[in-house]
């Protein structure tokens, strides 16, 4: 499939959707609060006129995504989660999605407790097996919806193989891109048509704002959503958009960060006969590490493992780490730790989490930038307090 000859780069990261102070040349966005904006007359309108409907800081910020996704333009929510409700927000009563059986927990809980009233029908499918989503389209399937790498497990779905299925069934395809963020992987040049963003993760990187993105490919889709986010008032506040703008000036920069330590992390725990199994897309032994390869740029700043809960008492292990702050959340700075089953997905019932392969003893780690030595003698030094 053709790629798009757009590049998403650190420059492009820097200087788009900045420089909109003509008056005093600012450096830097500026954050536009106002709720309305005056009419010279009633035959001529300013360009924005209420910010539900548009904001300058919020376009800016639009214009900065969309540039590094490659897309025809972005739209920025208020949430993650508003960004994948807008998005279903394109479909009709009794319409049928696909969707991976790995979800994050929030979106499993959207689909399966909160639309599925509305006659929307969702079937969670294996997506790392193209034969699993081939069979599940129905007559009234309507769109694809997907993660790579999935949450928490890290597993890859092939883009094109989708994209594939999607266009000879005539369906939408929505991937969520939060782990990769597009300096890993830019699901646009690979066909897919709606490309969503939770910007609290590595976006704006410094977990002080929450919001979402929606990408668009084409100028039709760019219409549809841009109807459906002023209709339903999801846009990005302002100031949190002003925060997502400051953040992804250093995206490239941080991601690499990321990157080196989540290896150093692995390289580390593979070792360890405390660990049971982990999950990385960067290991050989990975079931779809050559796709990794592929189709990313990089195996992400995400890495999961699973603990021999007859040898660690988990607990102990998260109250004896210094560096790793026991969170729900993502793609910040710091460095982050969890237990899907108890916290990201605790919104699946158990068993949903046990048929995505989850179990208690998954700990997922988010990487952050500081120095690899010191996380991986955090790990070590929790490790050994909390052997049984």
């Amino acid at each position: 499939m053709a790629r798009s000859k757009k590049v998403c780069s650190q420059t492009h990261a820097i200087h788009t959707g900045v420089y909109k102070d003509n008056q005093y040349n600012s450096v830097t966005t500026p954050i536009y609060t106002s709720s309305t904006y005056y009419f010279n007359s009633v035959n001529d309108p300013p360009p924005y006129d209420y910010t539900r409907t548009g904001n300058p800081t919020r376009q800016a910020l639009n214009e900065s995504i969309a540039q590094l996704e490659g897309g025809h333009a972005a739209f920025t929510t208020n949430t993650g989660m508003s960004a994948i409700l807008t998005t279903l927000m394109l479909l009709n009563e009794g319409d049928h999605i696909i969707c991976g059986h790995e979800l994050y927990g929030g979106t499993f809980r959207l689909f399966t407790q909160v639309l599925s009233k509305f006659k929307l029908d969702f079937s969670l499918v294996d997506m790392t097996r193209n034969e699993n989503i081939r069979a599940a389209v129905r007559h009234n399937t309507r769109l694809i919806y997907f993660e790579t790498p999935t949450n928490p497990l890290l597993n890859i779905v092939n883009i094109e193989a989708v994209v594939e299925i999607a266009h000879k069934h005539h369906l939408l395809t929505v991937l969520d891109n939060t782990f990769m963020t597009p300096f890993l992987q830019r699901p646009i040049d690979f066909g897919v048509d709606l490309v969503l963003h939770s910007t609290t993760k590595y976006m704006n990187g410094h977990s002080d704002m929450l919001g979402g993105a929606i990408v668009t490919r084409e100028k039709e889709m760019s219409e549809r959503i841009f109807f459906l986010v002023n209709a339903l008032g999801t846009g990005a506040p302002p100031f949190d958009a002003w925060l997502a703008l400051r953040g992804i000036k250093t995206l490239g920069l941080r991601m690499e960060y990321h990157l080196r330590n989540a290896a150093s992390i692995v390289d580390f725990i593979l070792g360890s006969k405390l660990i049971k199994k982990v999950f990385y897309p960067g290991l050989n032994k990975h079931p779809q590490h050559e796709l990794a390869k592929k189709q990313q740029k990089g195996f992400g700043g995400i890495l999961s493992f699973e603990l021999d809960l007859n040898k660690v008492d988990i607990n102990l292990f998260f109250k004896n780490l210094t560096y790793f702050h026991l969170c729900v959340s993502l793609g910040g700075v710091e460095s982050l730790i969890e237990q899907p089953w108890s916290m990201s997905h605790a919104a699946m019932n158990e068993k949903a989490r046990l048929a995505a392969g989850l179990s208690p003893g998954i700990v997922r780690i988010s990487a952050g930038i500081e120095d690899s030595i010191d996380l991986v003698t955090d790990i070590e030094t929790a490790l050994n307090a909390a052997k049984l």
